[in-house]
């Protein structure tokens, strides 16, 4: 098991190709699936210093805030609503370049710009949604993409 994290500069993709095996190591071998959403979360806030990194884990017909990094969150979201509910409901990555643009926003906080949220799928079935917030605007694309899905993959629910 990993216990430090080594920070990377460099471009996006650079910083995401040296996170990855460290990812994979920090994840090996342990089972708790809070420890491990836990972690997943630190390392991206120590990568990247983002806002706010979590996950809202499916429970019914709701996401239910689960471990997280960065200023208090919105607790429960419906499915369809903001872009966590939406992403579940339509089961796909949402970038949002301007969150005051997207329909139905939910503003857990008002420095939050950009967003993007990455479905957790298991058996075609979404169980939880990584969401990411910044506070500059425009600031995640197809990278982020591309890497926070694999990074969602890592994790055993």
């Amino acid at each position: 098991m990993a216990e430090d994290l080594t920070i990377t500069k460099g471009s996006k993709e650079e910083q995401y190709q040296a996170l990855l095996p460290q990812m994979r190591a920090l994840l090996t071998g342990e089972t708790d699936l809070v420890a491990n959403l836990a972690n997943v979360t630190a390392a991206l806030k120590e990568q990247f210093n983002w806002l706010w990194v979590g996950f809202y884990v499916v429970k019914g017909d709701e996401l239910v805030l689960g471990p997280f990094q960065g200023p208090v969150a919105c607790t429960r979201i419906r499915k369809g609503r903001g872009v966590c509910g939406t992403a579940w409901q339509q089961v796909k990555t949402l970038i949002v370049p301007d969150v005051e643009k997207f329909p139905g926003h939910i503003a857990c906080s008002s420095l939050s710009k950009s967003e993007i949220v990455v479905p957790v799928i298991k058996a075609d079935e979404v169980v939880a949604v990584l969401d990411v917030d910044s506070e500059a605007y425009n600031l995640f694309d197809e990278v982020d993409k591309k890497y926070l899905e694999e990074i969602v993959t890592l994790i055993k629910f």
